[in-house]
């Protein structure tokens, strides 16, 4: 019988750091489809959250982007992680019920590798998601959740310039019966009621399981 991870069991300090570097020399390679390989491999064997927090995450705070070759490499880390995650826990012809859940970036934002970290986290624990991907309007956001009636709605932006916290506040505050998150680090700003913020992976998908429990 295949057993879950916890969602917040760490991978042991030396484990964590073969991981780094082997997934570190695949960037460094260009190699996109070894890092997915490796990101699918790491992730059955320790969980995503474990994967994303101890792995992904450093290396992508690592990448410059300063430089052209800096660029490539990053976009070739980035693009492999994405594809490891999106297949991770994906089983063909069988789809998970979204559960409440919409998973969206905030309006303007090109990043959103951590919600597909989040989407297969919760496919990790057998349970699906609405996940509308980067950049998604306002009006979009607000026409989804009109349409879908999620309960939960996480949000994410990776900068400042796109984590307007006034603004998910203003859209929570339309969406009484909703449970809304910021998730990312460009959310600089406090996030006030109703909002909530999602400080890490293992945080953000307990607060999706316990809005799908309730």
């Amino acid at each position: 019988m295949l057993t879950e991870p916890m969602l917040t069991a760490p991978m042991p300090a030396d484990a964590a750091q073969t991981a780094l570097k082997r997934v570190s020399l695949a960037a460094e390679d260009l190699d996109g489809n070894r890092v997915a390989a490796l990101t699918r491999e790491l992730a059955a064997e320790w969980g995503v959250p474990a994967l994303w927090e101890q792995v992904c995450q450093p290396l992508l705070a690592r990448s410059s982007g300063r430089g052209a070759a800096e660029i490539a490499v990053e976009h070739a880390l980035s693009e492999g992680v994405r594809i490891g995650l999106d297949v991770h826990r994906r089983e063909p012809g069988r789809s998970l019920p979204v559960g409440g859940v919409l998973l969206a970036g905030a309006e303007q934002e090109a990043h959103s590798l951590g919600l597909h970290a989040l989407a297969a986290a919760l496919r990790e624990r057998g349970r699906g998601c609405l996940h509308l991907g980067p950049a998604l309007p306002w009006p979009a956001l607000t026409s989804a959740v009109r349409r879908a009636r999620p309960h939960t709605v996480v949000l994410w932006s990776q900068t400042p310039v796109t984590g307007r916290a006034y603004r998910l506040v203003r859209f929570a505050r339309d969406f009484p019966h909703l449970r809304v998150y910021g998730a990312g680090p460009g959310w600089i700003e406090p996030l006030a009621a109703p909002v909530g913020h999602l400080g890490g992976l293992p945080a953000a998908v307990a607060a999706c399981l316990a809005a799908q429990r309730a």
